[in-house]
């Protein structure tokens, strides 16, 4: 039960990550639905990003964080599903 929250929860992040990801890749106007969405996924994403980001240069305009903190939680959901 609560292996299967944990699977749960973690894919959940996943794909508030890759909402993440999809929307920086647009212009956004400020005051519109998108932004206020945008700052949702950066409040929640941005806790386990930032001392990712100490840790981890940026290569060029790429965050590597984001790729390396995606691909450690695939891996946990691995393990534990």
């Amino acid at each position: 039960m609560i292996n299967s929250l944990l699977c749960n929860l973690l894919l959940i992040y996943m794909v508030v990550l890759f909402g993440r990801a999809i929307l920086s890749w647009f212009p956004i106007e400020p005051g519109s639905i998108w932004a206020s969405i945008g700052n949702v996924l950066i409040q929640l994403t941005e806790p386990l990003l930032a001392p990712l980001r100490r840790v981890i240069p940026a290569m060029g305009m790429f965050d590597v964080s984001f790729l390396v903190l995606f691909l450690g939680i695939q891996i946990i959901r691995s393990v534990l599903c």
